[in-house]
């Protein structure tokens, strides 16, 4: 029998269990601010870290190792909130609003978009895990944190124990295998990184119709994002952040691509799993797992697709936690 199955077959069950119980415990001095995170994260405290040109939003919970958990784009720290409950079980875990999103600093930019290029993300969870003193941790990231979480294996390759990245391929491989297809299927890529203020004037015309049609269009599974989820996304897509989100994106486009150039002989060093979604674009345009195998050190790389769209840890959290489960533990 595959390890898998025997993990599914006796440990899962309580996992499973662990994944519907209710949990009681309040989380005081984020409930006074913001109930609806409160009850999407029984038992998290808030925090507020200063990491030099901003703060970065982050939520605290559980026991164990420590085990870093970031989101992407339009979400924030929210989108963990099926799985994060359950890995806290057995890892300390710590969210964060990456800078430009959710509750985070959105810091002033410059011409090159340095402020938020990966370097600088990646910078801003280094210092804030060094803060509550975890110098050497695991990482989970979706989407954009998981572009941000590859810089940090190249920029940090000592404090990351292993790393699991969710529904991407290397950001410089998508690019130079680009056609007109997958500018079709991904044309924030291509607007988004228009100069200023174009995007952010368009999309800032109708900031619910774009967060409503960006979200629907990659979740294939009916009801998964939550109404709590969504509000917090909503709540947090403000103006400010449509700018932030726009650097990102140019970003990119250009300082994160010159970076890539310059590290393009570095290898990742840390185990690494690697997930995506079936029912996605990544999964359908790209042999996801070699297109890591290509970027990281041989024997490292393992993974397989979960049966979703896009969004994992949402539409598919079962499947996700217990990955990460048997993948960390």
């Amino acid at each position: 029998m595959k390890r898998r199955d025997l993990f599914l077959s006796g440990a899962s069950l309580s996992l499973l269990a662990d994944l519907h119980a209710t949990q009681a415990t309040p989380m005081n001095d984020v409930a006074a601010s913001n109930p609806r995170l409160a009850r999407m994260f029984p038992g998290f405290s808030q925090h507020r870290v200063d990491v030099g040109d901003t703060t970065i939003h982050v939520l605290k919970g559980g026991e164990g190792p420590p085990l870093l958990l970031l989101h992407g784009h339009p979400q924030t720290l929210a989108c963990w909130h099926k799985v994060a409950p359950t890995l806290a079980k057995h890892f300390t875990v710590v969210l964060t609003d990456l800078r430009g999103y959710g509750d985070s600093g959105k810091p002033p930019t410059d011409a090159q978009h340095a402020p938020y290029a990966k370097r600088s993300m990646a910078n801003d969870q280094v210092k804030v895990m060094s803060h509550f003193g975890f110098e050497r941790f695991h990482c989970a990231a979706h989407d954009r944190g998981a572009r941000v979480l590859h810089r940090l294996l190249l920029d940090h390759p000592d404090h990351v124990h292993k790393a699991a990245l969710l529904d991407i391929a290397p950001t410089a491989t998508m690019y130079a295998s680009a056609d007109a297809k997958f500018a079709t299927q991904y044309v924030w890529w291509f607007f988004l990184i228009q100069p200023a203020p174009l995007p952010e004037q368009l999309i800032g015309n109708n900031l619910d119709f774009y967060l409503e049609h960006h979200v629907n269009k990659q979740n294939k599974t009916p009801g998964a994002i939550t109404p709590d989820a969504f509000a917090e996304y909503r709540r947090c897509y403000t103006t400010e952040t449509l700018h932030a989100v726009c650097e990102d994106y140019r970003a990119a486009a250009s300082i994160d691509l010159e970076h890539d150039r310059q590290d393009a002989d570095k290898r990742i060093n840390s185990p690494l799993l690697v997930l995506w979604g079936e029912k996605g674009v990544v999964g359908r345009t790209y042999d996801v797992l070699q297109t890591w195998r290509d970027k990281a050190q041989p024997g490292l790389v393992q993974g397989r697709a979960l049966p979703c769209g896009h969004y994992l840890p949402e539409e598919a959290p079962d499947q996700t936690a217990l990955e990460l489960l048997l993948f960390l533990q």
